[in-house]
């Protein structure tokens, strides 16, 4: 057999290091004589990202394999598809006279345990956690396990006594309204016209909550290291959240105001109505559109995370965003030679899950949707649908880049030390890739950081309906339900604020996450509660898990067990829909 290095640690990581690696400028020239390494990793980036057909797995300029075969001629590939992440591999079966065989495996220890083949006469997946070592052959007959994981029917079939996770390709749940504006955009010619239509009627303002203000109400004590956003008045409202309250009740709530979430250390609520915002806010000429009056009442609940205490990743979900072309961008914009913007149009081999993993999923806090589907996740108009395949919102997964990370959009990222970041993705920031472990992207800025003074200022684009991709109705009337995030700094801490708008424009939106101090803020998805979905997570009694929704109509998301317990979304089933997932951090050994 071959392989390229002894053990686990030395194995891909290794291998991937080389590309930043260099032989010091020698006495004679002064030049740098690239690593041999890195000469092969560059010319397998410039592969990656050549405009022709290809697969996801060919995109991956940072992937690395290993190859080994058995005394009766089957050959091994495990192939670690971003060994900095260390978290998804594929492994490849050829059997002699058989059909290849092809597992997506996923390590859920990917920042203590290592993943290789091994140096064995017969070849073994080598796992190496400090001074254990495990070997295990889940392709023999004699331990069939990966045949039996692949039967098993789980979205994560564990194999290598749990060490790893067979990640099987399965169905998401969808509601009735998906179900049927799909059907309709995928079989009636006019469909898309058609869904927007009843967007723009029957759904109009749906979701609309406009909380009574309640005077004289006690509001209840104010957690002091968030304090209030920056309103004209702190009157006290009566809303629909559904978490339980330190010193106040989702019924007595005041106005900009954060309070604590009894049972979830770490995690804040808030609510408003954009009308309390300050004047000095609001009257700033030339960066927003003024609020009408539906939206200036309409209510804002927001939930803030200390990121001091969680973890937090992102799965794409069983459906979407898919990887094919969007349907907007046209001309100059889109490339009919390619099956898809990156060169491909399915995941497959891998799997995409709509869930989180069961050991994840053991420390779980919170959950909120993502961004767009891919075919909204791209620009009709503008300078963006000219170039770059119309800016095809990008995402990563694990290290694994299902769609490039295109400059000009709107980012949410997370490096492989845990660092949240925020900000609008740059060519430059490419050189970030070896470390991000997981990024989703959703158009333009809402909020970004003014580079002179780091304060956040109302992004370029907010105004114009498609420039900015804003979505809404036919009629670029941009007001309906939304949700976004925000990064925010207080008491020296890191924040990540959730803001659901019961209905709501960019420019409602931009307003409030000033008026709540944030310095980055983007859109993530709209119009229905399904993808605006959020929800937290408490131990019970007995192990089992507390859900407590932002607002009361998104428990009707969640499925219940036949003796009526509840089965939280993303959680406890595959969901077609993309999500962010936040774990609460654990103590270091």
């Amino acid at each position: 057999m071959t392989a390229y290095f002894q053990t686990a640690a030395q194995t891909f990581r290794a291998l991937a290091c080389a590309a930043a690696m260099a032989v010091p400028p020698t006495a004679v020239t002064g030049q740098t004589i690239p690593h041999p390494g890195a000469v092969r990793l560059a010319i397998q980036n410039a592969d990656a990202q050549a405009p022709r057909a290809k697969s996801v797995v060919e995109l991956q300029g940072l992937r690395a394999s290993q190859t080994a075969l058995s005394r009766d001629g089957t050959r091994v590939r495990l192939t670690s598809l971003n060994p900095y992440a260390n978290g998804w591999f594929l492994l490849e079966i050829d059997r002699p006279g058989q059909r290849s065989e092809a597992y997506h495996l996923e390590n859920p220890d990917p920042l203590t345990r290592d993943v290789a083949l091994s140096d064995d006469p017969v070849p073994a997946i080598l796992l190496t956690e400090g001074q254990t070592r495990i070997k295990c052959r889940p392709w023999t007959m004699a331990t069939p396990e990966l045949s039996d994981a692949r039967t098993s029917g789980l979205p994560f079939a564990p194999i290598c006594d749990g060490q790893l996770y067979l990640r099987n390709p399965v169905s998401g749940a969808r509601t009735n309204l998906e179900r049927t504006a799909e059907f309709l955009r995928d079989n009636v010619w006019f469909g898309e016209s058609l869904v927007g239509f009843v967007k723009d009627t029957l759904y109009k303002d749906r979701y609309l909550a406009s909380g009574e203000v309640l005077a004289g109400a006690d509001p209840g004590e104010v957690n002091r290291m968030l304090g209030r956003a920056d309103l004209r008045d702190f009157p006290v409202m009566y809303t629909t959240m559904t978490f339980s309250l330190v010193g106040a009740t989702p019924e007595r709530m005041e106005m900009g105001a954060w309070y604590a979430v009894r049972g979830a250390p770490g995690i804040y609520a808030s609510a408003l109505q954009p009308r309390m915002i300050s004047p000095e806010i609001l009257g700033r000429r030339g960066e927003t559109n003024a609020l009408d009056g539906v939206e200036s009442r309409a209510d804002v609940y927001l939930v803030a995370f200390d990121m001091t205490n969680f973890d937090i990743g992102y799965e794409t979900g069983t459906e979407h965003p898919r990887l094919e072309w969007s349907s907007r961008p046209s001309g100059a914009g889109r490339s009919w030679t390619l099956p898809g913007p990156d060169g491909f149009d399915t995941a497959r081999p891998l799997a995409t899950m709509g869930m989180v993993n069961p050991q994840e999923a053991r420390r779980i806090a919170a959950t909120f949707t993502g961004g767009f589907k891919r075919d909204h996740g791209a620009f009709r108009f503008g300078p963006m649908a000219g170039f770059n395949n119309g800016h095809h919102y990008g995402f990563v997964v694990q290290g694994t880049v299902l769609s490039s990370l295109q400059p000009g959009l709107s980012t949410l990222f997370v490096l492989d030390d845990g660092t949240v970041g925020m900000k609008t993705w740059t060519e430059a920031d490419n050189a970030l890739l070896p470390q991000i472990r997981f990024a989703r992207q959703n158009g333009v800025p809402i909020i970004e950081r003014d580079p002179a003074t780091g304060n956040g200022v109302v992004g370029p684009l907010v105004r114009q309906w498609g420039a900015g991709n804003w979505s809404g109705s036919a009629n670029a009337d941009l007001r309906t339900l939304r949700a976004g995030a925000c990064m925010k700094t207080a008491a020296g801490r890191q924040f990540l604020i959730y803001g659901w708008f019961s209905t709501a424009t960019p420019s409602a939106m931009a307003r409030t996450f000033q008026a709540y101090g944030c310095d980055y803020a983007m859109l993530l998805d709209m119009n229905a509660i399904e993808h605006t979905y959020m929800a937290l997570y408490t131990p019970e009694k007995g192990g089992g898990i507390d859900a407590r929704h932002l607002v009361a109509g998104m428990s009707r998301i969640d499925e219940k067990s036949r003796d009526g317990h509840v089965i939280p979304r993303f959680i406890g089933f595959p969901d077609n829909r993309d999500f962010f997932y936040l774990m609460r951090k654990e103590p270091l050994p």
